[in-house]
């Protein structure tokens, strides 16, 4: 199996069986977002810990298999990072998909880079782009306590 493959094969599993999906209980922080494109709703719940740690990170909505799949590959990978870990793979992640950067693996395991860099190739698709990163910007929200839903047609 080639790389290519197993990419693919990453988002059809988490696309059908996503992980961390539904409500984790006492969460702290929470936001929604929307995009009306293609439909995808998202609605990301996380626990920040006393020291700035996700302890726990969940979603639910609906929406295409890359929607879902980015949010479920997002919250296997933010989960036990601190605040400041889960932005800096925010910022690497839209780097990746708007302007092809390649991911460094500092501070992931590998399993976590693969998954991670498995998204990569939606940015080669632009209306793909906004159901990949519905989820992390409203990860964002979330992290900054935005209350305003995330709308995929008025950010970048």
């Amino acid at each position: 199996m080639d790389l290519t493959e197993l990419y693919h094969d990453l988002i059809l599993d988490h696309g059908k069986k996503p992980r961390n999906f539904g409500k984790c209980n006492k969460f702290n922080h929470d936001a929604e977002g929307h995009n009306p494109l293609c439909g995808d709703n998202i609605h990301v719940y996380l626990i920040l810990d006393t020291d700035k740690k996700v302890k726990d990170i969940s979603f639910e909505g609906s929406g295409c298999a890359i929607s879902v799949a980015s949010s479920s590959i997002m919250t296997e990978i933010v989960k036990g990072k601190s605040e400041k870990q889960a932005r800096e793979l925010l910022n690497a992640f839209f780097k990746m998909i708007k302007e092809g950067q390649e991911i460094k693996k500092a501070g992931l395991s590998e399993d976590e880079h693969i998954k991670f860099s498995s998204l990569a190739g939606v940015g080669r698709f632009p209306m793909r782009v906004k159901c990949a990163t519905l989820s992390w910007h409203t990860l964002k929200a979330a992290l900054d306590d935005e209350k305003k839903p995330i709308n995929s047609e008025i950010i970048d």
